[in-house]
């Protein structure tokens, strides 16, 4: 067995079977990556630069495509790199570095999407207390703690998995993920404490998956007594409903496959489970958003007829 306190560099073998396409694989990358980045920070730009759109809604949306710009830089340019290379190949320090970018872009984006149903809560069934509960101090304490507690988990977690002797040096994955890193320690190592914090970890997030059920169930009910709520949900309600479903989607899969799946499934379905959330969220979210809210489409109209002009 190789030491990895000696050898501190790992070899990713996610891409072994993909190698005779990478070019086309490599061009269709970085076109989508090109796209994600421009809707994303298109999105940003919009919110940041329009004082009609500084309202809680829409500074949480910046929040959205401000995580999906971090969590997919952690990615799509090594990737890029890797099918440019002969060898698949990432440093110890790295791959811990970029284990922290995906867990916590993940658990950002379920933090993010919680507080957004928080705040559609308020603004169908508390209407007439809705400018109290959600001012702008309440509004950022709410983004801080879905910042916050997300990085104080995994930098607590990749601490725990940084101090293990590991004795593989090989990543059956296109990236790096602390669950698998785990499994690389010495027999000999203790990971109980790695354990505790993943189950931990996992029952903090699933009580944000039970609190937007919950919130969701509120309103639901609400707006089927009125119709301006209806119209109210239709409007602002159902893109978030559309991200958080597609998000929750591809994360459980991911997650249970990473826990149970089998290794005989062919790699090229492994690779495409365990990216799912790093390519449909970042490229729906501003798409669902920019179309389906009002404000935002006609904000992207005026600047369309604007340059047309």
């Amino acid at each position: 067995m190789d030491n990895v306190s000696v050898v501190r560099i790992f070899t990713l073998t996610g891409l072994n079977e993909t190698m005779d396409h990478r070019t086309a694989i490599f061009s269709l990358t970085l076109v989508y990556y090109c796209v994600v980045l421009f809707l994303n920070i298109s999105l940003i730009v919009i919110i940041v630069l329009n004082e009609n759109l500084h309202e809680p809604m829409y500074v949480l949306l910046c929040c959205v495509c401000i995580n999906a710009v971090y969590g997919t830089t952690g990615f799509y340019p090594k990737f890029l790199l890797d099918l440019l290379s002969f060898s698949q190949e990432i440093s110890y320090d790295w791959c811990l570095f970029q284990a922290f970018i995906m867990y916590s872009f993940a658990c950002c984006e379920l933090s993010i999407l919680a507080v957004m149903a928080y705040d559609r809560y308020l603004a169908i069934c508390r209407p007439l207390h809705y400018h109290t509960l959600m001012t702008r101090r309440r509004l950022s304490q709410l983004v801080s703690f879905s910042w916050l507690t997300p990085f104080c988990i995994f930098s607590i977690s990749i601490l725990l998995t940084s101090r293990l002797e590991l004795c593989r040096l090989t990543i059956k994955r296109l990236f790096c993920v602390n669950w698998i890193i785990v499994q690389l320690a010495c027999p000999d190592s203790s990971t109980l404490s790695n354990n505790i914090v993943s189950y931990a970890t996992i029952l903090i997030y699933v009580s944000h998956g039970f609190f937007i059920v919950w919130t969701y169930m509120h309103l639901v009910r609400t707006c089927a007594t009125s119709k301006e709520n209806r119209v109210k949900f239709m409007q602002t309600c159902v893109p978030h409903l559309i991200s958080m479903t597609t998000f929750l989607t591809v994360i459980v899969f991911d997650l249970m496959y990473m826990r149970f799946g089998s290794a005989e499934m062919p790699q090229s379905l492994q690779n495409f489970i365990a990216i799912e959330f790093l390519v449909f969220p970042p490229m729906m979210n501003p798409l669902i958003y920019g179309f389906k809210l009002t404000k935002i489409r006609n904000t992207i109209l005026s600047l369309i007829y604007v340059r047309i002009q």
